[in-house]
């Protein structure tokens, strides 16, 4: 349990910073199934405009150092790939 004044500011701001910072891996989370479910669909100008919302948010996420960046770069490329791949 926080003592001082200084440690209960700071675990307030760090639950409010985890919150924060849980919806966000779940926006990415969620980005990422979109363009999976998109590839699954089969139809590949949806999946590329799905695909297109989604770095966005990916790079969104990386930049506020939820997730590392080399991780973000991960993604973006084995959806880019997938999507690709998929029979025009």
């Amino acid at each position: 349990m926080a003592n001082s004044a200084q440690a209960r500011k700071r675990a307030r701001q760090a639950t409010k910073a985890r919150a924060h910072n849980a919806s966000l891996r779940s926006r990415l989370r969620t980005a990422i199934k979109a363009v999976r479910k998109a590839i699954v669909g089969g139809d590949k100008a949806a999946a590329q405009a799905v695909f297109r919302t989604s770095m966005s948010t990916i790079d969104s996420v990386a930049d506020k150092k939820i997730i590392h960046k080399n991780k973000a770069a991960r993604h973006k490329s084995r959806l880019s790939a997938a999507v690709k791949a998929m029979a025009a």
